[in-house]
């Protein structure tokens, strides 16, 4: 049985990239499929390793009923590369950034989550760290949009 492994990645790991985990994490249960598609985050940055994510992401999250409170913060590493069959990026700051890390041949491997959504046309998903909490709740909305879409995609990857 073939599987796939996801690994959504923004600067820190504390904001933007566990909503994301969260949220398909939860999309990917519904659909039976956890057996089948690995879910995980990272950061490009190495600020907040080990860190719990933002108490805004999480409160935002819990509103929603996803539980980010067992999540921590880490940063990519260069066994990822290998290990992700994508690399789920929130930003084009992110995405450069992992692509100045990443080994030529796992290059196609990043993509933005923003190109997965269906109702929003927003290109990246924002930073919400230094704003308020409608950030927190921005990030989830293009979240579950997107992560829809993405799951969609990885369906059709997996019956191929």
């Amino acid at each position: 049985m073939n599987s796939i492994a996801v690994c959504f990645v923004c600067l820190g790991n504390i904001c933007r990239s566990p909503s994301a985990e969260a949220v398909m994490r939860d999309r990917v249960e519904r659909a039976k499929l956890a057996d089948r598609i690995l879910i995980d985050s990272a950061g490009t940055g190495d600020w907040h390793i080990g860190a719990p994510p933002d108490e805004r992401a999480q409160k935002a999250a819990k509103k929603r009923g996803y539980d980010l409170s067992t999540l921590r913060g880490r940063q990519v590493a260069a066994a990822d590369f290998a290990r992700f069959d994508l690399f789920i990026v929130m930003d084009d700051a992110n995405a450069a950034a992992l692509t100045a890390v990443c080994p030529p041949e796992y290059r196609d491997k990043i993509r933005l989550l923003m190109e997965f959504a269906t109702r929003d046309d927003e290109r990246v998903v924002v930073d919400p760290y230094f704003g308020g909490e409608e950030g927190f709740e921005k990030v989830l909305d293009q979240c579950e949009d997107a992560c829809e879409g993405l799951l969609k995609a990885l369906r059709a990857q997996l019956s191929a």
